[in-house]
């Protein structure tokens, strides 16, 4: 009878230890917690729409951005940098489910944007327009966004400035910068490359590989880490200052800035076919996933350089971006495939199992430990690394299908 009990024991802990160590599908749970927890996150949007008071709904906030240091949703207006990314996630969602109900929520949270089209005083176009709109066009081919989009290529060309070869980022702090280009910037890139495509005139293509090839000369350093804002002379196109804003210090390596570079040139190779800008890519890569500083998680701290590492903030959006691009990257380089997606599963299974928001709570953003700067969003949730994730969960997904992870 004792014999009987105790191996009635051992199979049940043994099935327990079966049942813990069962390997969970990553991209389904996630995709499965992030349904519920936008679902919330719209009534969370409503309920400070609500209570805002008439005077600052002329400015009409519209999408999620972060979570105050008070504990409230911040929301912002159209013309806000992050306001594609909520339509973007909610594109993701119609894209991974085919439900409908996505569908008709991205539809909505898209139509509130369309204003930007012809804001010619941002060079977040790309951003804004084609995480929302494109992936809209990417997924209905609904032909209203298409002009929508040519309409914002056509206006982010007009901040392209010949003599320095780039397109100009930020028009404020003019008494700091004459013409201030950030790394970001190569991220909207991708919105030129699919209008050449889409027109056939080459002026975009032209703009965004000179745009591509004058960052590569001035924005990174010997060891392929990259400055945050190079500051040009608007009359010869000279480089006046190296700098940064949102990173540590000037000479520091502000972690979202690599992502946007890694990113951006992975992006640049797969539009262009050009060598140089894999081998960019490819650089950028080592630096990073290389440096002393990177955690095993593969989360990066908010600068490569902070000086309280291990005790500084964390930045899941830029390890978000990472995973995005390394997924792509490892369809290029059949020696380094396996290292560069497992670097970007260990990002995802990261922030999937480690910070992730509270289900129905922290107001419906998806991931937690995110770093807008060093003075500002510290440590908080942000809209774009909720959208970066669920790309980078759709890349994963579509690569060990199909064996490619463009979307």
């Amino acid at each position: 009878m004792k014999f009987k009990t105790g191996l009635v024991s051992l199979l049940v802990v043994c099935g327990a230890c079966s049942q813990a160590t069962k390997e969970v599908d990553v991209v389904k749970d996630s995709f499965d917690f992030a349904g519920q927890q936008l679902k919330y996150a719209f009534t969370q949007v409503d309920s400070v729409k609500a209570n805002i008071p008439e005077e600052q709904m002329k400015r009409k906030p519209i999408s999620p951005r972060t979570i105050e240091d008070d504990g409230t949703l911040r929301l912002v207006a159209s013309r806000d940098w992050t306001s594609g990314f909520f339509p973007g996630e909610l594109w993701y969602m119609y894209e991974y489910t085919q439900d409908d109900f996505w569908k008709k929520q991205a539809q909505e949270f898209t139509a509130n944007i369309e204003d930007q089209k012809t804001n010619g005083g941002t060079h977040d176009m790309g951003f804004k327009m084609y995480c929302s709109f494109g992936n809209g066009y990417r997924l209905t081919h609904d032909a209203v966004y298409k002009d929508i989009l040519l309409e914002s290529a056509a206006t982010l060309i007009t901040r392209y400035k010949p003599v320095i070869g780039c397109i100009r980022s930020w028009d404020h702090s003019r008494d700091k910068w004459q013409c201030p280009v950030i790394i970001d910037n190569m991220m909207n890139l991708e919105l030129l490359y699919w209008a050449f495509k889409e027109t056939g005139d080459s002026v975009y293509y032209n703009i965004a590989n000179t745009h591509a090839r004058t960052t590569m000369k001035n924005h990174f350093r010997d060891n392929y880490s990259s400055y945050h804002v190079i500051d040009y002379d608007t009359i010869t196109g000279a480089v006046l200052h190296k700098h940064t804003h949102q990173g540590y210090n000037h000479e520091s390596a502000w972690s979202r800035g690599q992502a946007w570079g890694l990113y951006g040139y992975t992006m640049c190779y797969r539009e262009t076919k050009l060598p140089e800008f894999l081998s960019q890519a490819e650089n950028i890569a080592n630096y990073i996933f290389t440096n002393p500083t990177m955690p095993e998680d593969m989360v990066a701290y908010w600068d490569f350089d902070a000086p309280g590492i291990p005790n500084e903030p964390r930045d899941a959006s830029a390890a978000a971006v990472m995973a995005c691009a390394m997924y792509e990257l490892s369809m290029y380089n059949t020696e380094k495939s396996a290292q560069y997606k497992k670097w970007a599963d260990t990002i995802v299974e990261s922030l999937s199992k480690n910070y992730r928001a509270q289900l129905e709570g922290d107001r419906g953003f998806l991931l937690l430990h995110s770093t807008g700067a060093h003075n500002f969003e510290r440590d908080v949730p942000l809209v774009y690394a909720d959208y970066y994730f669920l790309e980078a969960l759709l890349k994963k997904a579509k690569l060990e299908k199909e064996g490619t992870a463009i979307l």
